[in-house]
């Protein structure tokens, strides 16, 4: 069974509360979850940005436009009830409550009518949500974001991959120290190159007081990196009686070589491409900030006293 969309939720969400009792919003959820039989795994899968499950989301949203049509109401915080107009509503026994059919109804079409009268771009976004995906708004900003996250990952690789090597060198060295690792470029980091240092390409101070070092190795390649690579650096750690090391590539790892770092000491930590840039965006290594959206919510403490 998949996750509900929330206009799909519209509907048994009303029926939950037909009887005019109170409901808190998370017995609500609860009752939803049960009602579409979700898996442990489905109650639990997180937007995007892993602030919030998915039907919890989903849920808010369809008790929103539920709300805006003027069939329930919230007599108090995280509580809910259904309205007379909901009750005559049920009693018509409709097959489905969507945007569509709430588009029927003066309460809410008094509002989308108002929505879609501003100029504010908010429009074409509503009309998505509501025409083509059954996403709520907040899922549209947070797979969007996703989409425009991985094109940025993949132009940053394909970058990567057309500088100098010795560039390379450096960016791992600089987002290591962006990271947390060390202090400053000078005291912290030391690029190495390849001079007899048995396939080391670099160190870095594990914290600023230089307690202990770890040996990174960098490889700017296409092919998935052999496992016998990721071997000599462990073995070039141990003769270096080095605790810990990053081997770094632009490409990715065998299977084996994952298996291999997870049962040897020293601590090898294996940074594929795809984590590699996700680590840049996320520390802001080669990337710029090119426009910021805050996303607000209500502030129910504020109005607690009124």
């Amino acid at each position: 069974m998949m996750i509900p969309d929330f206009q799909t939720i519209m509907l048994p969400l009303l029926q939950i509360l037909s009887d005019g009792n109170e409901y808190l919003l998370r017995d609500v959820i609860n009752k939803i979850c049960d009602q579409f039989h979700l898996t442990e795994e489905e109650k639990i899968e997180l937007l995007p940005s892993g602030n919030q499950p998915i039907i919890d989301n989903r849920v808010g949203w369809a008790r929103t436009y539920l709300k805006k049509a003027q069939l329930l109401e919230n007599p108090r915080r995280g509580v809910l009830r259904i309205n007379q107009a909901g009750r005559e509503l049920l009693e018509s026994k409709p097959s489905r409550i969507d945007v569509k059919f709430l588009k029927t109804l003066p309460g809410f079409k008094e509002w989308h009518e108002s929505s879609s009268s501003k100029d504010d771009g908010i429009t074409p976004v509503i009309e998505k949500v509501e025409n083509e995906t059954g996403k709520t708004p907040e899922e549209l900003l947070e797979y969007s974001f996703v989409s425009i996250k991985e094109q940025l990952a993949s132009e940053l690789l394909e970058k990567i991959k057309s500088c100098p090597f010795s560039f390379f060198e450096v960016l791992v060295i600089d987002l290591l120290i962006k990271m947390g690792y060390g202090g400053s470029k000078r005291e912290a980091g030391q690029v190495m190159g390849k001079s007899g240092d048995g396939g080391i390409d670099g160190l870095i101070k594990e914290d600023k007081l230089g307690l202990d070092t770890i040996y990174v190795q960098a490889k700017r390649w296409e092919n998935t990196v052999p496992i016998h690579h990721v071997r000599d650096f462990a073995g070039s750690l141990l003769s270096k009686k080095a605790k810990k090391g990053i081997f770094i590539t632009t490409s990715n790892y065998p299977a084996s070589a994952k298996e291999f770092v997870s049962s040897i000491e020293p601590k090898v930590a294996l940074i594929d491409g795809k984590e590699l840039t996700e680590l840049m965006i996320e520390y802001n290594i080669g990337v710029a900030s090119k426009k910021m959206y805050e996303v607000k919510r209500l502030d129910t403490d504020y109005f607690e006293e009124v």
